[in-house]
């Protein structure tokens, strides 16, 4: 698969419709490629993930241990009871349901970013407290882990 990258910003319409940029949407080119998966993500923001890279996370959650770890249980509930499908309309968005939106934080404006296998969306204040908050610098953060 393609990697994913770059930070787009748009607006959610009032059906809660949101953009996918022109670029991810060649996705659509492979089988399912107009088929996204919305979840809730991590640090306030939603992950949504074409749906060949979802079919990849969707067997890691099949590896849990969901009947003898409470854990896992926990979050596979928690995923999957805020998770949605969605498909690419004509002008090229994806519906996120109200329950995501509210989750996330997001009302008009919004933030999309590739990341890898999938796309984050971000309320921009939110987004920006994130960027903030971090306790070291993203040069000490890359040499950490880049070594």
């Amino acid at each position: 698969m393609t990697s994913l990258m770059g930070t787009y910003r748009y607006s959610v319409d009032h059906k809660g419709r949101v953009n996918i940029p022109a670029k991810f949407r060649s996705l659509s080119d492979l089988p399912g490629g107009d088929h996204y998966v919305i979840v809730r993500g991590f640090e306030g923001c939603l992950y949504v993930y074409p749906h060949a890279a979802w079919e990849e996370v969707e067997a890691k959650l099949y590896e849990l241990r969901t009947i003898s770890n409470q854990k896992a249980r926990y979050f596979v509930r928690t995923l999957l009871s805020n998770a949605a499908d969605s498909r690419l309309d004509s002008q090229g968005r994806i519906a996120i349901p109200q329950n995501l939106l509210e989750l996330a934080g997001i009302k008009k404006d919004v933030v999309v970013r590739g990341v890898l296998d999938k796309l984050e969306l971000w309320d921009p204040d939110k987004l920006e407290k994130y960027e903030s908050d971090q306790s070291e610098s993203y040069e000490d953060v890359a040499g950490e882990l880049l070594i």
